[in-house]
């Protein structure tokens, strides 16, 4: 539960309610929800949101939302920031983050709902399962609409590390840009593929290290277009290593080369700015040891 007082300025007497709280962020959908679980206050007492507010008011907002996934507190993330609005986990790879029919107990959702059973919970952005890294998750309906509204503009910042052939150093030098249109493979409800009729998608990548065999990219993606990295490199003939599905060589990674490792971003409610990083995970690091 999260609870946020606002105490009325001489530039809101005299307005509704719903015209201070709308200027704060909240959605119409949101407002409903509040006065549906009677999480407003004014001064203490019952508050309508067409009732006007004199200077000096305090409004009281009380978000009671929690999480709907079953708890699991057996499962392990390493939380990187928490506050009262947002927590960002380094999620592990092998981790789903969302709850689905062939994942009820072993995801991101359920460790949440373990480590904060009072809190509702709204992924910003997402991974996929065997994506490793950075995830920031809201704890709130306001959190999660203040950052979901702003995503066209405002986006949390991510940058990705991604592992392929070294071979695309020859063919693209130090970096790269890719712009293809994505859409859901035809013959695969999983996969995606570039098509003409998909959506926009863009991404960027530069070199960090390479040797003989494999190469270490920074990637970073204007769009969020689901497998991006994965489908815009295997379009280019450079797949991730240990991405089975896009054509990856799997001799030494089962799962895709591919972590988070830095994610920067705005306090939804403080306006503070969050930057935070995560190391390149063992199973990837260790893949230029494997070569030498």
């Amino acid at each position: 539960m999260r609870t946020i007082q606002y105490e009325i300025g001489e530039d809101q007497d005299g307005m509704q309610v719903e015209r201070v709280l709308k200027g704060k962020g909240y959605s119409r959908a949101l407002l409903t929800s509040l006065k549906k679980n009677d999480g407003l206050k004014l001064n203490g007492g019952h508050i309508r949101t067409i009732d006007r507010v004199k200077c000096g008011d305090v409004i009281t907002v009380i978000m009671k939302d929690v999480s709907g996934a079953a708890p699991n507190a057996s499962l392990n993330a390493r939380i990187v920031y928490d506050d009262e609005d947002i927590v960002i986990f380094d999620k592990p790879a092998d981790m789903p983050v969302h709850t689905s029919i062939w994942h009820g107990h072993d995801t991101l959702a359920n460790l949440f709902s373990a480590l904060y059973p009072d809190d509702f919970c709204h992924t910003i952005g997402r991974l996929d399962k065997n994506t490793s890294g950075l995830i920031a998750v809201a704890k709130n309906k306001l959190a999660a609409s203040l950052l979901m509204s702003e995503l066209a503009e405002h986006a949390p910042e991510k940058l990705y590390y991604a592992v392929t052939s070294s071979s695309i150093v020859r063919e693209f030098g130090e970096c790269g840009e890719i712009i293809a249109p994505i859409a859901r493979d035809r013959e695969n409800v999983i996969k995606r593929a570039v098509r003409d009729d998909g959506e926009y998608a863009h991404t960027k990548f530069r070199v960090l290290k390479y040797d003989k065999n494999y190469c270490l990219l920074e990637v970073r993606i204007l769009t969020g277009r689901t497998h991006q990295i994965r489908v815009h490199l295997s379009y280019l003939g450079y797949p991730l290593i240990g991405d089975k599905l896009y054509g990856g060589d799997t001799r030494f990674l089962k799962r895709q080369a591919l972590h988070c490792g830095e994610l920067t971003m705005v306090q939804p409610i403080t306006g503070e700015k969050i930057s935070l990083s995560s190391p390149l995970p063992e199973d990837i690091s260790a893949l230029f040891d494997k070569i030498g």
